[in-house]
């Protein structure tokens, strides 16, 4: 049995791949859905024409992530894609957010998707996919956004690196890096801090993200950056020193400041 796996799948990014997907993957058998809403999941499932298994749970918990890894052995699974989507970002001074908060984010944003990852891995074959949903933010430090930022450096440096070492055995990992998308993230990420104006300005909409990280990840790319904003600044990451770029954040959010 073939399946495709999205964490996050219950809004925003997830929920567009598996729209997305369900349109064109044929020979895909069942679609299962991971994130902590039940409700969501469900009414997500009754939309798609695959068949679709609901998996309410919290991908941090080790017992429901052993439960998964039972699930995928007793059905004898095969993960053609693993998309892990499950991430949260908040934005202010590291001094002032909340501990638990900011730790969460290192718990999801990292040790959930290596952790899922590792465990789907036995599951895979030749020519199965992994995509990972890093961001633009890993191109270079994020005053006032430090911690999520580095939690997205890690999945990019990641996704990198074991999409070298998987290379050989025919499974593919492509590290998705956006810059602002329009889903409910920045209802979160902005509860204790704003962003700056020039990133509301390269928002896209996430069916443009995910159209190009299908078509990056079937054309088996690490990386898809979608816009030309964004990949300007993918550009000015890798060529001017992060110094200069740090002061150059500094001084747009004084300009923002004051309008």
């Amino acid at each position: 049995m073939n399946v495709i796996i999205i964490t996050g799948a219950s809004s925003g990014m997830g929920m567009e791949f598996a729209k997305q997907m369900d349109r064109c993957f044929s020979t895909v058998d069942e679609f299962w859905l991971i994130a902590r809403s039940r409700d969501r999941l469900e009414k997500l499932a009754e939309e798609l024409t695959h068949k679709a298994k609901v998996f309410a749970m919290d991908v941090t918990d080790k017992s429901s992530m052993d439960r998964l890894e039972k699930e995928l052995q007793e059905r004898k699974a095969v993960v053609r894609i693993l998309i892990n989507c499950a991430g949260y970002g908040i934005m202010g001074s590291f001094d002032r957010l909340d501990r638990e908060q900011t730790l969460g984010m290192v718990r999801l944003n990292c040790e959930a998707l290596t952790d899922m990852t590792y465990r789907m891995l036995p599951f895979m074959r030749k020519n199965s996919r992994i995509i990972q949903l890093a961001s633009s933010a890993a191109f270079m430090p994020q005053p006032d956004f430090a911690v999520y930022a580095a939690s997205k450096a890690y999945v990019h440096s990641f996704s990198r690196a074991i999409g070298a070492e998987l290379n050989d055995r025919g499974i593919y990992v492509t590290s998705v890096c956006p810059g602002p998308v329009d889903t409910p993230f920045f209802d979160i990420a902005e509860k204790d801090g704003t962003t700056l104006a020039v990133k509301k300005m390269t928002m896209v909409q996430p069916e443009k993200v995910v159209a190009l990280a299908l078509r990056d990840s079937y054309y088996k790319r690490p990386v898809s950056v979608c816009s030309l904003p964004i990949k300007a600044f993918h550009a000015a990451a890798k060529a001017v020193p992060h110094g200069m770029l740090l002061k150059g954040i500094s001084i747009l959010k004084s300009l923002s400041i004051l309008k």
